[in-house]
């Protein structure tokens, strides 16, 4: 189940971070959560660890507005 979240996430993030990090931050989340029901792990460590990465990656550029007329 840890290397199936680390490839969505490689998915996700794998332009901006390379797997060795995603690994090591989802581990460090997993870790963070451990007072956390046994069962919600999985997905709360994802959830975590993807607003982790998120929050490390850079900004967005803004994409124009397309205008009809």
């Amino acid at each position: 189940m840890f290397e199936q979240t680390v490839d969505r996430l490689c998915l996700e993030f794998g332009g901006s971070a390379p797997r060795d990090h995603i690994e090591s931050v989802l581990r460090r989340s997993l870790s963070d959560l451990a007072g956390s029901p046994v069962g919600a792990l999985p997905e709360l460590g994802e959830r975590l660890a993807r607003q982790r990465l998120s929050d490390a990656s850079p900004a967005p550029h803004p994409v124009p507005a397309l205008v009809v007329a």
